[in-house]
């Protein structure tokens, strides 16, 4: 149950609707076991499940998280195949269970380089759970320069010859969300890796060196309450 609260855990405010998260170390976790990479996924996805959980349990309202970048494909077909698997798994349980985890499912990015029985899946798990209060949203063949470029795209459709911040905004993958408040990258890498480029404007930035099936409730506690000692000025004083 994703997103069912508890009372003992301490609830987050408006301040913090919005986490969204780089899951990076999948497969330095696994060498470090002598393990293959997939079994690095594998675990990858346990941790997910823990960590929309317990996001949800103190509250965040929308959470982002990115799962397969438009540049993974480049990796090697065994281990896509894994992470492909792991993403149909994923997607029959959160239907079977969507009035339960009250879970808002939208996948975003480039969905029509899936196989039809993926998109299919894709697209039924959004109609069932459109109506849902938490937003979940999975990045999936995702890649922040080819977002904006497409919606540049439906906005030349549209007919449109002037073009504010505001169109673009509203022709993102994430229109129908506000942009994150905090977004946190796993693994120790220093970067944003073509990631919500748009969208990260004003968010604030964690990043650690835990690989991401390490990643457990007492650092989220840690990364969140890090979170609230910043000001968040806006480009003002």
């Amino acid at each position: 149950m994703f997103f069912k609260k508890k009372e003992t855990v301490a609830m987050v405010d408006d301040r913090l609707r919005h986490i969204a998260f780089i899951m990076d170390g999948n497969g330095r976790w696994a060498k470090k076991r002598s393990m293959p990479r997939e079994f690095g996924h594998v675990n990858g996805a346990k941790t997910f499940k823990k960590i929309i959980r317990y996001c949800g349990d103190k509250g965040v309202k929308i959470i982002t998280v990115y799962a397969f970048s438009t540049e993974n494909w480049k990796r090697p077909k065994n281990e896509v195949d894994a992470i492909m698997k792991l993403l149909s798994d994923y997607i029959d349980d959160a239907v079977a269970s969507v009035d339960e985890n009250n879970i808002q499912l939208h996948f975003l990015g480039d969905m029509s380089i899936f196989p039809e029985n993926i998109k299919a899946k894709i697209e039924n798990a959004e109609k069932v759970s459109a109506d849902k209060e938490l937003v979940l949203n999975i990045a999936l063949n995702y890649g922040a320069r080819a977002e904006i470029a497409h919606a540049c795209e439906v906005l030349i459709k549209e007919g449109k010859t002037n073009v504010s911040e505001d169109d673009v905004t509203g022709a993102l993958y994430t229109a129908h969300c506000q942009d994150p408040d905090l977004i946190v990258r796993t693994g120790g890498d220093l970067r944003l890796s073509n990631f919500l480029l748009w969208q990260a404007a004003y968010a604030e930035f964690y990043f650690t060196d835990t690989l991401w099936p390490d990643l457990d409730e007492r650092e989220i506690d840690k990364i969140i309450d890090d979170f609230y000692t910043r000001k968040r000025r806006y480009g003002g004083i």
